[in-house]
């Protein structure tokens, strides 16, 4: 299917800026005047689930439009490729903050985003969260909070598969039952003495279970690390709404790197993990052995999504750190430095405490 581009942009009335997707007002709002636009993201839609199995089988051909004019340039440091409007000029990397941007063209076809969460949290609530949080950081630099905050938060929508399976399970394990026998033995004086040992009588056991994975995320981006943006979830992906340009409109959107075979397999690996521990708690007795799961995966369907993040990318002294906020939900993680000042003087702190225990102790 030919991918079609529309030349939808969203223009203010009072002075013709292009207005983009404002959080606090869930609305489109011109940056430079702060006038609303008149103009409304169509409402309704569907937030379709795809075939995963048939997708794998024949990958179409860049199915989902963006339905507007888009640039996209590669950051050489991180590796991220951002899409945004063509008005924008992109002069440093909102991941990481290089200025080693390059204009990128798709080698071959990509999937398209087909829904999305809007961005719910302002940037004005970003800021307050980021210094509470760095107020809460007590081994961070006294000075950091005003440090980090002089650089620029930025708003960015992040790629993100989500899968769904129906899965019927069975498994068989050894469940090992705890009983006790007394054992008789020779101390080191010669005497007869006698203890409780504990043994494992083991058995067959066997089960099977049913469950449905909803929407399983798997991250696509490279421009955040995985451990940052597990930290900031859950997104709540039954508030999914169908794609439109307005919520895009003057927002960074970085394209996935992690195709969709790719992230079918991530996602079977941590289905099977979860499976696993599922059959794990089935099997009865005190402890088990020799699990075996076989599970069968019906159902199975994938979206392409753009989830909304927060991002602060800053320096302090030589070191660069990334600060990571859910865009729907608030939450926060992420990297700082730490103050040798404080942390030497936790340690003498610690070291006091245990003294003066010991001495104490010694007294008595």
């Amino acid at each position: 299917m030919q991918e079609t581009i529309a030349q939808q942009k969203y223009s203010c009335p009072a002075c013709g800026a292009q207005a983009q997707w404002n959080p606090a007002k869930q609305a489109l709002v011109c940056a430079y005047c702060g006038t609303t636009s008149p103009a409304e993201i169509r409402a309704g839609g569907e937030v379709v689930e795809h075939d995963l199995v048939m997708a794998l089988r024949d990958i179409p051909d860049s199915r989902f439009g963006w339905e507007a004019q888009k640039v996209s340039v590669k950051c050489q440091s991180c590796n991220a490729i951002s899409i945004f409007d063509p008005q924008r000029v992109a002069q440093n990397c909102d991941f990481c903050g290089s200025a080693q941007l390059v204009r990128y063209e798709d080698v071959k076809e990509v999937f398209r985003p087909e829904s999305l969460l809007p961005f719910k949290i302002s940037e004005t609530q970003v800021r307050e969260t980021i210094r509470r949080w760095y107020g809460s950081r007590w081994f961070a630099p006294s000075k950091l909070g005003g440090a980090a905050l002089t650089d620029r938060v930025h708003g960015v929508y992040l790629p993100y598969w989500t899968f769904d399976a129906q899965v019927y399970a069975q498994w068989t394990a050894q469940s090992g039952y705890y009983y006790y026998e007394t054992e008789y033995y020779t101390d080191n004086q010669g005497r007869q003495q006698s203890r409780q040992v504990r043994r494992i009588r083991w058995e067959y056991s066997a089960g099977q279970l049913e469950h449905f994975f909803d929407d399983e995320l798997v991250a696509a981006s490279v421009g955040v690390a995985a451990s940052k943006l597990s930290a900031v979830e859950p997104f709540p992906t039954q508030e999914l709404v169908p794609y439109d340009t307005g919520y895009v409109a003057g927002w960074v959107v970085e394209r996935y790197q992690l195709d969709l075979a790719q992230a079918a397999q991530s996602s079977r690996e941590a289905m099977e993990k979860t499976l696993y521990s599922m059959c794990a708690e089935q099997v009865p007795g005190d402890t088990h052995r020799n699990l075996a799961v076989d599970a069968d995966y019906s159902g199975q369907t994938f979206k392409h999504v753009l989830l909304p993040i927060w991002l602060l990318s800053y320096s302090y002294g030589a070191r660069k750190f990334q600060v990571v906020i859910n865009g729907y939900t608030g939450e926060i993680a992420g990297d700082y430095p730490k103050s040798w000042v404080k942390i030497t003087l936790a340690v003498l702190v610690a070291l006091l405490a245990v003294l003066i225990i010991a001495l104490l102790a010694g007294r008595q």
